[in-house]
């Protein structure tokens, strides 16, 4: 089930650091001392997408990884998004206290 605009809202308050992008994808852009770390969790980020089969728009930018979800087959976001939105920042987290 597709969320509407204020339930997506609703879960971004929730979830630090994501923001809702025309509409129909959710972003967050995550900062690492050096690139390596970013690489590192770009790895677990494909490794949390493949557990949901649910993979995200990844963008490298030295030091700073952007994702970017949405449900395509649905048409909007959906609570796959949040859930996967909410490991990442779970694994952001894990990294940085490493």
């Amino acid at each position: 089930m597709v969320f509407s605009q204020e339930e997506v809202e609703a879960h971004l308050g929730r979830l630090e650091g994501w923001e809702l992008e025309e509409g129909r994808w959710i972003v967050r852009k995550f900062v690492f001392s050096n690139y390596m770390k970013g690489i590192a969790f770009v790895d677990e980020v494909a490794a949390i997408s493949e557990a949901f089969n649910h993979h995200p728009f990844i963008t490298i930018d030295y030091t700073t990884v952007t994702l970017r979800l949405t449900s395509w087959d649905e048409g909007g976001i959906t609570s796959v998004d949040i859930k996967e939105a909410e490991q990442y920042n779970e694994a952001f987290e894990k990294m940085r206290t490493e």
